[in-house]
Order: C-alpha cells, then sequence, then structure tokens
C-alpha cells in the first residue's frame, strides 16, 4: 500500500491510496480524498478484506498513518502482519512504486480534474480496466485477474 498525491483543476491537493496485491500485480483499491488518516486507510483495507480475504501481510513506507497505533492496533486484532521498507528505500516497495507511475501516467496526469467525485469515479473504472484488460509485460503478457485464475 502507498499513498500518492496531486491535485484538482482549482489547485486544491488531494491524496490517493492504493494497495495492490504483490503475487498478481491487481489493483485491489484507490482510495481518493483530501486527507486519509488512518481511520479511512483502515476502512479501505477492511472493505478489501471482505471482498478478497485477510492477507498475512501488507508491505507500506513508514507514513504517519502507516505507524500509527490506530493500525497498528488493527492489524494486531486482525493477525496482519505490517513489513515496513526501511526509510529512503523505496525499491523495497517495488511493485507498488511501479503502480504508482503507471497509475500517474496511465490517466491521472491525462486530465484536469474538477472534484474528488470525478477522480474516484476515473479510477474505479481506469482500475478496472487495469485488472481486467491490460496486459501486464511483468506478468508474462496477461492480466492481473488472469494470473489469478491460473493459479486459483
Amino acid at each position: 500500500m502507498d499513498f500518492m498525491h496531486d491535485q484538482l483543476a482549482d489547485g486544491r491537493s488531494i491524496r490517493l491510496f492504493n494497495v495492490i496485491d504483490d503475487f498478481n500485480r491487481e489493483g485491489l483499491g484507490i482510495e481518493v480524498d483530501f486527507s486519509l488518516p488512518a481511520e479511512r486507510v483502515i476502512r479501505s483495507l477492511n472493505q478489501i478484506i471482505e471482498w478478497r480475504g485477510k492477507p498475512k501481510r501488507i508491505r507500506s513506507d513508514n507514513g504517519p498513518e502507516y505507524i500509527s497505533y490506530i493500525l497498528k492496533n488493527w492489524a494486531e486484532q486482525q493477525s496482519i502482519e505490517l513489513a515496513y521498507i526501511q526509510p529512503g528505500n523505496p525499491q523495497q516497495n517495488a511493485y507498488i512504486e511501479r503502480y504508482n507511475r503507471t497509475v500517474r501516467y496511465e490517466w491521472l496526469a491525462c486530465d484536469d480534474f474538477e472534484s474528488i467525485a470525478e477522480v474516484q469515479e476515473t479510477a474505479t473504472q481506469w482500475l478496472w480496466s487495469y485488472n481486467n484488460e491490460r496486459p501486464h509485460m511483468g506478468l508474462g503478457g496477461i492480466t492481473p485477474k488472469q494470473k489469478l485464475a491460473l493459479h486459483a
């Protein structure tokens, strides 16, 4: 999981909370808002768990939302290990960093969005295409959903 920053057409800053599955590089969620504190991170993770099941481990950097007592307590209650990368070493979370670059250059930087709702709607549409239609060279030219189906 990782955060991205951008801004709306009027200059207001927004944040995107991105979650992917390292196994098949599937985008599991993109949450967009002006502020995404630990409580919102937990809400998003709970929705993903309800849909996909609980992971054994979640990797992230050492951002304040990720090292907060609230998230650590939630992870402990869920029996999920929080695996933090070393500060200043984003390559230790390379899949999400690559994904963030794809998010930025395939759709986020291509439009001037007027509202959070517009960004979220576009994110949802793009995420479906990313997971179901877009072949990934890192997966041998198949989609994340195809890779998941091969190993089901």
